[in-house]
């Protein structure tokens, strides 16, 4: 992002755009495309230019409270504010903006981002979402799942929520694969707070946490609705895991449907309650996933190994090497390969930090 503020910076006024809290994302931007998608023209708009655009689309409701909410917003100290927080923009009209979020009628004008845009591959991106409350048995299905795409080009968006967002974007970093959130907040928030070092993960290498508030909008409920539309509008296919009738990843199928991107389903136990939601999206044609290849099939993906993947030497391979046959203690671990339990330590709690063991029963085991 730029760091010098001129009068007119169109980035100012993609800052202010997103402190037009309340007003509605689809005539943000039918109102966008109306004025030639320039942005300085969208925010200096006044009453004609709202008379002819309503004239032009009577299907399009023009909020009341739009040129009074635009007079109370300052774009200079909105963009101020983002470069003194470090905060990036992401406008539509940068390069990097997704191409298929460009096709969702009611895309965002710009999104604040941090994390490194550069490593992210745009062009193999799969929606995970589902259940708050997700049982154990669907989490580890989906990182079994997961663990078959890793060391890919494929880019795992989700919305950094409990349950399996947070499983989703967890296994993805495991797997050495690049992660989006996209968060119902402005980006002075870590919400939920459970998720703090998942977030910092993310924005430090991982990949790039999104938002398109302004960045002290709270984490308020109506804003999870209105940001699943990025998670599915930004990916070419929704991975659903767990969801009941009345949820949130039902709404995220919806969009999914409504946006014309492959809608898929991981199944569960049919005694799971939320695993309802599940069944009525297959009987209703979603594709049903139980492995990675199920995703490759149904969206005609060829995969690309990435050339960073982890290479083990010397002690943490030869430990690798023996639990791959077995899982051992770690007092067998010391007598088998002969090494000092202090050493032994530092690499396991390595290896354990890099996603490649776990320990389970006083044993250590591969990872997936």
């Amino acid at each position: 992002m730029q760091q010098r503020l001129f009068s007119d910076d169109k980035l100012k006024y993609y800052a202010a755009t997103a402190a037009l809290s309340g007003i509605s994302t689809f005539f943000k931007a039918k109102l966008f495309e109306f004025l030639d998608y320039d942005i300085q023209s969208f925010w200096q708009c006044e009453k004609p230019e709202l008379e002819e655009f309503s004239f032009q689309n009577p299907d399009v409701s023009v909020p009341k409270a739009f040129l009074t909410k635009k007079q109370k917003i300052n774009p200079d100290i909105e963009y101020e504010y983002a470069l003194q927080k470090g905060y990036k923009i992401l406008t539509y009209e940068d390069e990097k903006y997704p191409e298929l979020l460009k096709q969702i009628p009611d895309f965002p004008l710009a999104l604040y981002y941090k994390g490194n845009l550069s490593d992210i591959n745009f062009s193999k991106t799969l929606a995970v979402v589902g259940s708050r409350k997700a049982s154990q048995s669907a989490k580890e299905s989906l990182a079994k799942i997961i663990s078959q795409m890793a060391n890919t080009d494929i880019t795992i968006v989700s919305g950094l929520a409990y349950g399996i967002d947070a499983a989703a974007h967890i296994s993805a970093i495991k797997n050495n694969l690049k992660t989006i959130a996209i968060i119902g907040s402005g980006l002075d928030y870590q919400y939920p707070s459970s998720n703090k070092v998942l977030y910092k993960q993310i924005e430090e290498g991982a990949g790039v946490v999104f938002s398109e508030f302004a960045p002290s909008m709270q984490p308020v409920a109506h804003n999870f609705p209105q940001r699943n539309r990025i998670v599915t509008g930004m990916s070419f296919g929704t991975l659903v895991a767990e969801a009941a009738l009345k949820s949130g990843a039902m709404i995220s199928a919806n969009l999914t449907l409504e946006q014309n991107r492959e809608l898929m389903c991981m199944p569960g136990l049919i005694s799971n309650p939320n695993c309802e939601g599940i069944y009525h999206l297959i009987k209703n044609g979603a594709t049903m996933v139980t492995c990675a290849n199920d995703i490759y099939d149904c969206l005609n993906w060829v995969l690309e190994q990435q050339e960073n993947k982890i290479k083990l030497e010397g002690v943490e391979k030869n430990i690798f090497d023996t639990i791959q046959i077995e899982p051992l203690s770690f007092d067998a671990l010391s007598l088998k390969l002969n090494i000092p339990s202090g050493e032994l330590m530092v690499c396991l709690t390595q290896m354990e930090l890099k996603g490649l063991i776990k320990q389970a029963n006083a044993k250590y085991y591969i990872s997936n």
